[in-house]
């Protein structure tokens, strides 16, 4: 039993590394495709994180009610749902603005030089 999990290393995996966080970036991704802000996809893993621990519950005889673990998953969620926010808005604004803006890494983008005509 560690800090991060309960039962044990290969179920937190499995569940909250594999699983949680696919459906975590793919919220992050949802929200920013609706261009809404990056707080509402943390909002969302709010009930994610209770599926979470649920599962954790049902299939390996985890504590449902438990606030560390609960937190825990709560924010891994919340920096996956994050991460597949940004990236996403990364890629719309250097798409639908390729004229204004230019990708500047994986996490950001910048205004294009207007002087290199």
């Amino acid at each position: 039993m560690g800090i991060l999990w309960e039962v044990g290393i290969s179920d937190f995996i499995i569940v909250t590394l594999v699983l949680g966080c696919s459906a975590a970036m793919m919220t992050g991704r949802a929200t920013a495709i609706g261009w809404e802000p990056a707080w509402r996809a943390v909002v969302w893993m709010i009930p994610l994180a209770a599926a979470v621990r649920f599962i954790h519950f049902a299939l390996f005889h985890g504590t449902l009610l438990s606030a560390q673990f609960y937190l825990v998953d709560f924010i891994i969620l919340s920096a996956a749902a994050l991460l597949g926010h940004r990236l996403t808005r990364v890629r719309q604004m250097t798409r639908r603005y390729a004229w204004a803006v230019e990708p500047d890494g994986s996490f950001s983008w910048r205004l294009r030089n207007s002087d290199a005509a």
